[in-house]
């Protein structure tokens, strides 16, 4: 479960100006159903709004709870908790293949070496990738690409995953091979999209315009909405 209560603005870059930009307006929310969509504009604030989950932003007034621990003063804790999966795989993946990559999750749960490698091979299995453990990451497709980022994510079962628009640099088939997967997961899914018919499919749905929450509530009549907005 997620509180939060919170604003992000930044100082501006040219010290003659006095005013700070704000980036995300204050707003007060409680996200407790398994799926949750957020959807917008590019610019809107989403991304935003998103990395203040696991702390990858600090809110400038207010706070943002995970689970009872803030991301003011427990980071490291809220971290273990949200997983996040960024729009480009390439952002998070570090190590030269799958096989390293989950591996190197996996340190968190201090298992010997061989039982990490044991265990990275079966996480890339249950995502039909274990035949591409040893492959560069350059040579996977995009799809491979986003499906190794969240195996890589998931390795440390967190409570809560939030992913950052991760269809945008997909193909219909990779998506539907992602969103299939996602279906399974038991962890709260938080995600935002540009996909309409997707944002239709989940409990709650979010629409962020210009910084502020413009609505709150079932995904029909906020799809609506927002096509109102787009228009």
């Amino acid at each position: 479960m997620v509180l939060a209560q919170a604003a992000v603005s930044v100082e501006p870059a040219d010290p003659r100006s006095q005013q700070a930009k704000q980036i995300l307006s204050p707003l007060s929310l409680t996200l407790t159903e398994q799926r949750i969509a957020v959807i917008g504009a590019n610019g809107s604030g989403k991304s935003t709004l998103l990395r203040l989950l696991n702390g990858l932003v600090v809110p400038s007034s207010g706070t943002v709870h995970v689970n009872g621990r803030g991301t003011h003063n427990e980071v490291s804790a809220v971290r273990r908790s949200v997983g996040f999966v960024f729009t480009d795989p390439l952002s998070q993946l570090v190590m030269p293949t799958p096989q390293e990559d989950v591996e190197l999750s996996l340190r968190r749960r201090k298992l010997s070496k061989a039982d990490r490698r044991n265990k990275a091979r079966s996480i890339l299995a249950d995502y039909g990738l274990d035949h591409l453990a040893e492959s560069s990451i350059y040579e996977l497709s995009g799809g491979e690409r986003q499906l190794t980022a969240l195996a890589t994510v998931l390795a440390v079962e967190p409570d809560i995953l939030v992913l950052d628009e991760p269809s945008t640099l997909l193909d219909l088939r990779n998506t539907r091979m992602l969103m299939e997967r996602l279906a399974t997961l038991p962890q709260q899914v938080i995600m935002s999209t540009h996909d309409l018919s997707l944002a239709a499919t989940f409990d709650r749905l979010l629409v962020i315009d210009h910084g502020s929450l413009a609505y709150d509530g079932e995904p029909e009549t906020g799809i609506a909405l927002y096509r109102e907005l787009a228009g």
